[in-house]
């Protein structure tokens, strides 16, 4: 295993189980969990497919470790295929306080089932060690779509005031997933937006809590922790997808500058999406 670091981002490149054999019991504020779905993903040559039992095995004895190194007011996040997740949604009643079972919803302009109704949304199940845990909903706040908008009175108040423009979000969060041509874009298959890491970290973690993601794939998880002045630990087997963390965590290594260039590939094979670049190339 080796590990990376700077004064507040940590990366462990190795299997998930010796990298949280690091971790002290209780030291983590806030846990982002986006594992292998098992569904059949190529993560640049470690296909994702196990037998079924033997995934969910594998995926208890994690959820352990998560248990075990989170505080006793810290949180927990998980995402998982619609399939698995009713599973572990009720493993996960053993140890946490189940908070809330969100729905991200977002387009799809992928091809779709003609056999069955595709899928457009993906669950997160929101959790806490204890009934006292962090939510810092005023960081979370947007726009209500009501009468507020229409600068509306509410004269059940007293004095009368106008209707208040901002509500905390719902448990569905419509949030497209990411593009090949937006900047935040990164060579990972299974990459998520930093909006909804942004409203995971600021809802959940104070600044200078320390958040663990044990799959970090892309790394949005500590890039988003580094934005709100977070501190974060990132687990990843993958060492292509380590040096995603190291170039956007700017934390120092023996790679070179262009081994750490980001250079964009589509996560498609599709032959109708063609690089726009100036070869023309298929990618």
């Amino acid at each position: 295993m080796k590990i990376y670091k700077n004064k507040n981002h940590t990366i462990y490149n190795g299997d998930v189980f010796e990298c949280f054999s690091k971790i002290q019991n209780e030291t983590i504020d806030l846990v982002f969990a986006d594992p292998p779905y098992n569904i059949g993903k190529d993560f640049d040559g470690l296909k994702d497919k196990k037998n079924e039992q033997d995934f969910l095995v594998w995926t208890y004895k994690w959820i352990d470790e998560v248990f075990r190194v989170l505080k006793k007011n810290g949180s927990f996040y998980l995402m998982n295929s619609t399939q698995s997740m009713p599973f572990l949604d009720i493993y996960c009643r053993k140890y946490f306080q189940i908070i809330s079972r969100i729905v991200w919803s977002y387009d799809s302009s992928s091809v779709q089932s003609k056999s069955s109704f595709g899928s457009q949304w993906e669950p997160i199940l929101f959790m806490s060690k204890s009934k006292k845990y962090k939510f810092n909903s005023k960081d979370i706040e947007i726009e209500a779509k009501t009468g507020a908008q229409r600068n509306l009175i509410d004269y059940r108040k007293t004095p009368p005031r106008p209707y208040n423009t901002k509500k905390i979000p719902g448990n569905v969060w419509n949030m497209n997933r990411i593009r090949f041509l937006q900047e935040e874009y990164e060579n990972h298959p299974t990459q998520k937006p930093e909006t909804l890491l942004e409203r995971i970290i600021k809802v959940s973690s104070d600044k200078n809590d320390l958040i663990l993601d044990p799959f970090s794939g892309s790394f949005t998880t500590s890039a988003v922790a580094k934005k709100n002045l977070r501190k974060s630990i990132g687990f990843e087997i993958n060492e292509e997808y380590v040096k995603i963390g190291l170039r956007r965590l700017n934390i120092k290594s023996n790679f070179t500058a262009k081994e750490l260039e980001k250079v964009k590939r589509r996560k498609t094979k599709n032959k109708s999406k063609i690089d726009h670049n100036q070869t023309g190339k298929l990618i």
